[in-house]
């Protein structure tokens, strides 16, 4: 075999050898710096030309930071995206959108109707996030806002709240009950709170779940005996509401968990109470109403 003459390689006589070498070393797995450093060979065009066809090991390799955008463009590009959405949604440009989808097939054109429905769409979906972040904003402000509670606060929270959800006596039917039914678990948890500010003792309430006969009933009771700290087997019997299938209902899905059913035993002079208090509530609005 000839051996390599030029001036580049004066230096280094044995080309051959030199090539057996570095093609062992980058097999073991070396870089370049490596291999350059045991066989002392500075020149890099020489260093190219004595590994050259052997792959450089995986570990050298450094990721393209372009590659997830890659992937992401050729995916939205099969979709039937074009150039102009594939740059709006990934934010690159459109010479590297079309190196890195030009083995696709292009999109079927779409008529002017329906690009123009697809670009109201796109508006209406950037406006929805718009004020969804606005929406976010305004709740964490108003949260701020009501900060720590003291007993009175709650005093009077917990008796409108129960005045707005709970059940209620009637001069026709006297039942001094203290019921209160709620789907809601920060309703629930609120006014669980408000009985404990009350000093109401938690052997005397008693729990039931009231749902519709389709959902998951024992796993609603789960759910409930979780939120409120109890043994799903203290619960009552459970209510179950039959569904009238010409009726579509919305209240659908894991998410559905019914309704609470909290009551306390021998509440009729908290009942009287309650009252009471929401009729100061009432009392004290309307004298403010009148000065």
């Amino acid at each position: 075999m000839t051996r390599e003459t030029t001036p580049e390689t004066s230096r280094y006589a044995d080309f051959e050898g030199l090539r057996r070498q570095a093609i062992a070393l980058r097999r073991e797995g070396l870089s370049l710096r490596q291999i350059r450093g045991r066989l002392q060979v500075y020149n890099n065009d020489l260093l190219h030309r004595l590994v050259k066809g052997e792959p450089p090991p995986e570990w050298t390799k450094r990721p393209n930071a372009k590659d997830d955008l890659r992937e992401r463009a050729r995916e939205l590009r099969l979709e039937g995206r074009t150039y102009d959405q594939i740059q709006v949604e990934l934010g690159c440009s459109k010479s590297s959108i079309s190196l890195w989808v030009r083995d696709l097939p292009k999109p079927e054109r779409r008529d002017p109707a329906e690009q123009a429905k697809l670009a109201a769409q796109k508006r209406w979906e950037h406006e929805l996030a718009v004020r969804d972040v606005e929406r976010r904003k305004t709740k964490e402000a108003a949260t701020r806002e009501v900060g720590a509670m003291t007993d009175r606060e709650l005093l009077l929270a917990g008796a409108a709240l129960y005045w707005a959800e709970g059940a209620k006596d009637k001069p026709y039917s006297r039942r001094e009950n203290v019921l209160f039914v709620n789907s809601d678990p920060g309703v629930v948890l609120v006014y669980l709170a408000w009985l404990r500010l009350l000093e109401v003792e938690p052997q005397r309430l008693t729990y039931r779940v009231m749902i519709h006969a389709t959902a998951d009933v024992e796993g609603a009771k789960r759910y409930w005996a979780d939120l409120v700290g109890v043994d799903p087997g203290t619960f009552q019997k459970s209510t179950i509401k039959n569904h009238n299938p010409k009726t579509l209902r919305k209240n659908v899905g894991p998410e559905y968990r019914g309704c609470l059913v909290i009551r306390v035993a021998q509440g009729a002079e908290l009942y009287r109470r309650i009252e009471g208090w929401w009729c100061g509530i009432v009392g004290a609005v309307d004298s403010i109403s009148r000065a």
